[in-house]
Parts: C-alpha cells; structure tokens; sequence
C-alpha cells in the first residue's frame, strides 16, 4: 500500500485515458495519492477530485510561477477551499529561481503569505523549492509553519537537508532519485531517517527510470519506493509502510 503524496491528476495529459490510469493505479497497489494545487483553478479541481474518489486527497495553493497573479480574491477562495475535510495540505507554494516566471521578491512576498495563511487554515505546507535553497531557508526558519510540512522533490545535498530535517521538516522523493549519477538525491536518501521521508511522482512530471521520456502517472511511484529500499536495504513493503505511517502523521489524515 503505497502513498503517491504528489501529483496532478488533473492535467490535461490524463484527459483521455483517466479512469484506466486510475485502475494501473489500484492494480499496483497505490492507496492514496495527493492532488496538489498550483494556482486557484487547479486547487479547485482538487477538491473536486478528492470528492469524486475516495483515495484522492488535495492540497490548495499557489506555486511561485503564478505568484505575480494573486489578489485578495485569490487568498479568500482558497481558505474557504483550505476549510474542506479532503484539503490536508496548503501547497505547491515556494520559490523558483530557475524559470524566474515571476519576480522574486513577489515569490517571496507570497510564499511568506501563504505559510501565514496554512498557519490560520490549520495545514502542513508542500513547498516547491528549485534553486532557491538559502532564500528559501531563511524563509521557513523567521516565519515557521505551525502544522510542519515537506520539501517535495527533494534537490538539495545532504548537509541542507540535515538542517530541513532540524526545522521539522519532511522530505519527499520523487523519479530523480532514479536518475544515473543523481549522487546527492542519493545520499540524502541513503542518510534521511525512516520517519522523515515520503514518496512521491509529481506526475505527469519527472518519470522515473525505465520511464523517462514518457508522461508520469502515479503507478510509477513504485519505482522510487523501491530505489529507497535498494539503498537502505529493506524490503518494497517495508519502505511503502514507513512512507504511508509518515504521511499520516504529518497530514493527521487516518490510516
């Protein structure tokens, strides 16, 4: 039973062939899978999701790409979505200092926000974290989210990560911890205690290895789970277990 803890099922990628990915899903023994928010339509969607199936939960949020577009209406919608028994996380929300679509002291304005937001909705915070490691820690160390949260598709070296993980932090890993000569995700896999990890796909994104090239889907989420347990020398059961325990605990959902 394996948690896919980040996704986007809602992509227009799965538009044709939805239901049968859903099904590749149950047959490999995926339980759950988190649809994660972007921006304010894609949050919505979310929740729909999430009540349309019984296995999908949803975070709300905005990723930094779109921070230039928020406005009050954007906050008030989705804290009314936040208060949803099937929201059980506020994100994708961080930095991007690779694409740069919007300014960086606007990301950074909005990130600060939204932790301040999770904090009133009572939520753990999923952050997007690409190039941006010190500004971001500085961030989350003077405004500290009260409910906790998870670097999704970790990136950084093992010496960040050691002080993600002092900070209370998660780690989540997704299809490059697949990757040849992917040496630091790696480590940090190698090194990351048993109740601080999460898997992940963040689909229809980043397929793992053999299935690079193609989209994603959250059948796939194996894979990651079994490079864990390659390199920490337990069983595929043992790693989708310790993750599925760890997810319930930082999203206080029930087993």
């Amino acid at each position: 039973m394996i948690w896919d803890t980040h996704a986007h099922l809602d992509d227009p990628r799965y538009r044709e062939d939805f239901e049968h990915v859903l099904e590749n899903m149950k047959n490999a023994q995926i339980s759950r899978v988190t649809n994660i928010g972007y921006d304010l339509p894609s949050s919505q969607h979310s929740v729909e999701l999430a009540h349309r199936y019984d296995f999908i939960y949803a975070a709300v949020g905005v990723h930094p790409h779109d921070a230039e577009g928020v406005t009050a209406e954007t906050w008030e919608t989705l804290l009314q979505l936040a208060k949803d028994e099937k929201v059980i996380g506020w994100g994708e929300i961080g930095l991007d200092y690779y694409r740069d679509l919007s300014p960086r002291s606007i990301q950074q304005e909005i990130f600060i926000q939204q932790i301040e937001l999770a904090n009133q909705a009572g939520l753990p915070i999923i952050i997007h974290n690409r190039e941006a490691h010190g500004d971001l820690l500085k961030i989350v160390q003077e405004h500290p989210p009260k409910y906790g949260g998870v670097f999704h598709c970790y990136s950084g070296s093992w010496e960040m990560a050691k002080v993600v993980l002092n900070l209370g932090f998660y780690i989540s890993f997704a299809g490059p911890l697949t990757y040849k000569n992917n040496r630091q995700t790696v480590e940090v896999a190698s090194k990351v205690p048993l109740d601080r990890f999460f898997v992940e796909t963040d689909s229809p994104y980043l397929p793992p290895e053999p299935y690079r090239g193609k989209r994603n889907e959250p059948t796939y989420v194996r894979e990651v789970a079994a490079k864990i347990a390659e390199l920490r020398q337990l069983s595929l059961e043992e790693v989708a277990q310790q993750s599925f325990q760890n997810a319930i605990r930082l999203f206080r959902v029930q087993g």
